[in-house]
Formats: C-alpha cells, structure tokens, sequence
C-alpha cells in the first residue's frame, strides 16, 4: 500500500499541529523529530511528518535539512511533500520559507508551488497578499516585537523575493473561486519554479485551494495547517485511527513560551498548582537553577508542578541579549524536563515551539504516535520508546486559557 502525504515541519510544535488535524481526519499519522538517520517507513495510506528545527538557523542550514529529509520521505515513496510553516509566518527578508520552498520545489520538479499561511481557525488569513492576524496586518500585531524573526513586512510577495531568486506571483481570492477548470491549465504555463502565494480568508477556499493542488499533480504544497486540513478533507475518508493510550503517571508542565494565550495559561494555572521560575540571568551567573528545580519537582512530583520562564524578558534581554538569553532559556527548560522524568513524570506538556524542539532534543525522543486532541492544534504524543511518555508540544500561541489543567487530569480528560 502507497503512503498518502509526507510533510517536513519547520519546527516541533507545529509539526504536532499539522499532525493533529490530519489525525482527527482519519489519516494515519506518525511524527519524527529530526532528520531521519536512515530509511523511514511511512503509514499505510497516511503521513509521516518529519519535524525539524529550521525555523531560525542559517537558510543554508534549513536549506540543507530539509532537502535530506525530503529525500527520505520520497525513499519511502510517498507522492506529494507538503512543507509547513507557521501560520504567522516567522520568517524575516534574511529568513528561511522562501529558500526552502524553492529547494523543495527543484527536487522534486514542482512547476507551480501553492503557498500559504492561512488558518483562519486561528484567524490568520491573506487577502490581496497580505497576512493578516485577526483584523490586523501582521506587521501591526504583537509579531512586530517577536524576538527572534520580528515580522516587519505583510506583503507575502514581497517578502519571499527578498529572500530567494525563484519566481513569485500572487493569485488572489477572485481568480482563486472564479478560475473554474482552466485555472489549472493557465498556472501551469507559470515560470517552472514558482512559488505561488494563494489568497485564502475561509475554509472553503483552502478547501479550492487543495482541488486546484489535486489537478494541477501538485508534488509539492507549502502552508500552515489550515491547508494540510484541507488536503486531508477533501480525499475519500477512513476511520479515525484509535488513538494511543497516554500513560498514567504525574504530569508537569514546562513552559518557555511567553506569548499571550500562554501567559493566560500560565497564570491561570498558577492559582492552583506550584511554580519555579527560570531566570536566565541567575543561570548565566552560574547560579544553581537546575538544581533548584530538581528540588522543586522531586517535591512537588505529584502536585502537577509548573516550571516556566521569568516574565521579565527586557531584564535578561539587556543583561545577556536577544539570542543567548533565548538559549539559556531553552537549555535550562529542556534541562528541567529531563529532570521531571527522572522523578516519574509520565505526562509533560511544553509551551512554546522552541522550547518544545530543546525538550525532544535534551530527552532524545525520535518518534511518536499522534494521539487525541485537547484543543485545535494541541494534541497528545505518547513516544514509541519505553518508557512511554504523553507529550503535549504546543505553539505558545494555541490552547485555552484552561488547557494545563485539563491536561493535568486523568490521562483521558479532553480526548475528542
């Protein structure tokens, strides 16, 4: 039996994201962290998704992982790649979508690359080019101050030919549902190569999206998962896969996002449930952070502990920098996960996609099975190693305010 779908994600959480839709489709899907050693199997009829952490290296880097991961899904003869980025983009005229999109887009010999960041579950949506986040351009929402890719710029066209030599063009949302049958046949006389942004504001126009990509053969699509969604929706449906128990076992929740909708968690969060804070100053000056927190999990093992990061980013942004205290973060949080297990955490849910890619990396996790969801995008991973272990790996901006304490209750809580 030939394999449906396989994706390549630009970082951890988002590859859960995309996974988690495709599953509540009835798409066999497993995730893999990194690119794969060697030759990979993918599910019958279904999807392997490859989760990379290439949002902000070097392009050249991103460039390179992302090819080889390629390579290996198409080994395991999968008949279309789909390459997903995050649906507010996070990625500056230096960044890495457009180079990407254009290496994938040469291997496998793609003529016209649909491309978009739509979802407008989460109220991303493109209109005339532009990405729009709720009723505000992208480069007037609270990613202007993102502080690693500050998203400076709404014009999707613009912005990928500031980063890659490959031909762009833009087909907007009148052509896109007024097109009829020979849209595809005029793309298809595009510049071989192109990245072709797509306006996209509903899901009815992913869902046009995904049947001009089927009649156009497309072997490559780009997108968020609003259009992975749309691809899943619109071939012939299986049943659900049964999802993977979650362990039993004390749970904890490691945060190093600090996004809105995670400081909403995290403070709703705390009203009940014990906290150690992460000062990345104090770790920098060779204070004995991790040792703390050691301490404070082996006490609170049972309590359903929080260990998030300090709330005062400007302190440790003038004392360390942007980038290192980012690091420091992220290392000391991937440090404090690798203690939770120690202790006999069995469920742990982390906040924060770069956070998310340091804890799978720090535990040496490769694979797992994509489980039920507790909110859209938010889903349960249980590893295929012993001892199992239930991740939830969110974007810091998903979930509900409530989405740790349902987590934290039994292992079956918020199965849909």
């Amino acid at each position: 039996m030939r394999p449906w779908l396989g994706a390549i994600a630009d970082d951890v959480t988002g590859a859960t994201d995309l996974a988690s839709y495709l599953v509540a489709e009835g798409v066999p899907t497993e995730l893999s962290f990194g690119v794969p050693p060697g030759p990979v199997t993918v599910p019958e009829h279904g999807c392997l998704v490859v989760a990379l952490k290439t949002r902000s290296v070097p392009a050249a880097e991103a460039v390179q992982q992302s090819v080889q991961a390629a390579r290996r899904l198409l080994d395991a003869g999968v008949p279309r790649l789909y390459f997903k980025f995050c649906s507010t983009f996070d990625s500056t005229a230096e960044g890495n979508i457009g180079p990407v999109a254009a290496a994938l887009a040469e291997l496998v010999g793609s003529r016209v690359t649909l491309l978009t960041p739509s979802a407008p579950a989460h109220r991303r949506t493109v209109y005339k080019g532009h990405l729009f986040v709720g009723d505000q351009l992208l480069h007037e929402s609270p990613m202007r101050h993102h502080p690693v890719n500050p998203m400076t710029d709404a014009n999707l066209p613009r912005l990928l030919r500031a980063q890659t030599a490959a031909p762009v063009a833009l087909l907007d949302r009148e052509r896109l549902r007024t097109g009829g049958p020979d849209l595809a046949a005029s793309l298809a006389e595009l510049t071989p190569g192109t990245l072709l942004v797509v306006d996209a504001i509903t899901d009815d126009d992913l869902m046009l999206i995904a049947g001009l990509a089927d009649d156009l053969a497309a072997p490559l699509v780009a997108g968020s998962a609003g259009l992975v969604h749309a691809l899943a929706r619109a071939q012939p449906r299986g049943s659900p896969p049964a999802p993977p128990p979650v362990p039993d076992g004390p749970f904890a929740v490691i945060a190093g996002s600090r996004s809105a909708a995670t400081t909403a968690q995290v403070a709703a969060y705390e009203r009940s449930h014990p906290s150690y804070v992460v000062d990345p100053v104090r770790v920098a000056d060779g204070e004995d952070v991790i040792g703390e927190a050691r301490a404070f999990l082996a006490r609170h093992w049972n309590d359903a502990p929080l260990v998030r990061a300090s709330a005062d980013v400007a302190t440790a942004h003038q004392a360390l920098g942007v980038e290192r205290s980012a690091a420091v973060v992220e290392q000391t949080l991937a440090a404090c996960a690798a203690e939770a297990v120690a202790v006999g955490m069995r469920r742990i849910l982390v906040a924060g996609g770069e956070t998310a890619g340091a804890v799978i990396e720090r535990l040496r996790i490769q694979r797992v099975r994509i489980g039920a969801s507790l909110d859209p995008g938010v889903c349960w991973c249980v590893t295929v190693s012993e001892p199992a272990l239930g991740l939830v790996l969110k974007s810091g901006n998903f979930g509900s305010p409530d989405l740790f304490a349902r987590a934290a209750g039994p292992a079956h809580a918020g199965w849909a």
